[in-house]
């Protein structure tokens, strides 16, 4: 059942504590360092992202396989992992692709339709320059994929385009000390979502992985993990809802425990963005203070090229509050679980709000912004599309959201957590 729901909010206030979910992006990272490390390696505060989630299942059900492998008397066996379905998860979609490449089964590994169209030829040619055997069961180009193991490096040198989707890089660097010869990463051109790659590096090293990173070129040579906790922080991407709130509501006085000032999250820059429209952060009790002061709004230009998974958030707050701001560096938002640059457009025609692009270069237009006594959003399979539109309950009286269950991609308990501040959520 594909069950939508009705969002209201009598007061313009929004006031609690929100105890957020593990970082998908950190979790993902370390559940492939812990599966690369040989159990060396454990993983603390596993996020509960679907996303998080079945990348677990398969990596537990691949551990399975290993130790039960020379049990003749074992109900699983290598044919319980030719086929791994992810879903819409697209980080696991890059990271297992790696993680498969040099191991010893052969996997045919699919997902989504919207998954079948987000390509990943890039990281599949860098695979297969260092000696992987991949094909591609229906389109070049893109999932699904048949990894056929047998893996022998026949190169430690590979040239990869920076500007097109971190996640390739980082799905290299996690198996860069596994590899004989190890890596070394040439990266061509400017480097989108360079905060993630600095994250990988950052687990990595936590796990007693060294690295080399000079100019353009990342170099890890083959190493051993060293014994060690990873614990995952909670969710700055998850956050920046409750800041999209605070920015929206006449009055804010939240609480997210467990955040901290120097995070390996890229997102933790929502801190930074949100200043902008009153927002301040105090870091203190083990968590992020926020708070709302009234003030004009100066900030014109918002280049999100190292955070591209706020844009939605940020672009729906200038609308909602008319501020006619500029934004770049949104190059990778068409490729994700749904071309995002037209979704938003779709939906902030609704509240009269136009998104305007030139080349690389996004305007708002705010002259005939209205807001409706109801509205309805789709969003397009998106999990950020449900969440970055659910903060305009604080100014439309009744939103309608299509496909609730669609934020459990990242953050699950979302709708709950809107309830716990004084949302009204209404299953239909």
């Amino acid at each position: 059942m594909h069950q939508n729901i009705i969002l209201t909010k009598k007061t313009k206030t929004a006031n609690g504590t929100v105890q957020l979910t593990g970082s998908k992006s950190e979790c993902n990272r370390a559940l492939v360092i812990e599966a690369l490390s040989d159990g060396k390696v454990k993983v603390e505060n596993i996020s509960d992202a679907a996303d998080t989630v079945t990348l677990c299942e398969v990596l537990s059900l691949k551990s399975k396989v290993e130790s039960q492998r020379s049990d003749s008397d074992s109900r699983l066996s290598t044919q319980d992992l030719r086929l791994v379905n992810i879903g819409p998860a697209g980080t696991a979609m890059r990271f297992l692709t790696a993680y498969f490449a040099i191991q010893d089964d052969e996997v045919i590994l699919t997902g989504s339709e919207r998954m079948k169209q987000r390509p990943i030829g890039i990281l599949v040619d860098a695979l297969r320059q260092l000696g992987a055997n991949i094909a591609y069961e229906e389109q070049d180009g893109f999932p699904p994929l048949r990894l056929k193991g047998g893996f022998t490096q026949l190169t430690n040198q590979i040239n990869i385009k920076g500007n097109i989707s971190s996640q390739y890089i980082t799905a290299l660097l996690l198996i860069a000390a596994k590899l004989p010869l190890g890596l070394e990463l040439h990266i061509e051109g400017d480097l989108t979502s360079k905060p993630y790659v600095e994250m990988t590096l950052a687990m990595l090293q936590q796990a007693g992985i060294k690295h080399q990173w000079n100019d353009n070129v990342i170099s890890i040579a083959h190493q051993e993990f060293a014994p060690t906790v990873l614990p995952v922080e909670p969710d700055w991407s998850a956050a920046s809802y409750w800041y999209a709130i605070a920015a929206l509501a006449d009055e804010a006085d939240l609480f997210l425990p467990g955040l901290t000032q120097y995070s390996l999250q890229g997102d933790s820059v929502i801190t930074e963005i949100m200043a902008n429209f009153g927002i301040t952060s105090q870091f203190k009790n083990g968590g992020v203070h926020l708070q709302k002061e009234v003030k004009p709004i100066f900030r014109k230009i918002f280049d999100l090229k190292e955070c591209p998974d706020l844009a939605q958030t940020v672009i729906v707050v200038c609308a909602a509050l008319g501020h006619e701001a500029t934004f770049t560096g949104l190059e990778t938002l068409k490729i994700k679980e749904t071309d995002r640059v037209l979704a938003l457009q779709s939906e902030l025609a609704k509240i009269g709000v136009k998104l305007i692009e030139k080349g690389q270069v996004y305007k708002l237009d705010c002259s005939e912004k209205h807001i409706p006594e109801k509205v309805f959003i789709n969003t397009y399979e998106d999990h950020r599309m449900a969440m970055a539109f659910a903060p305009l309950a604080l100014l439309i009286p009744e939103m309608e959201i299509e496909v609730a269950k669609v934020v459990e991609k990242s953050y699950p308990a979302f709708w709950t957590d809107l309830e716990k501040v004084g949302f009204e959520v209404t299953t239909l």
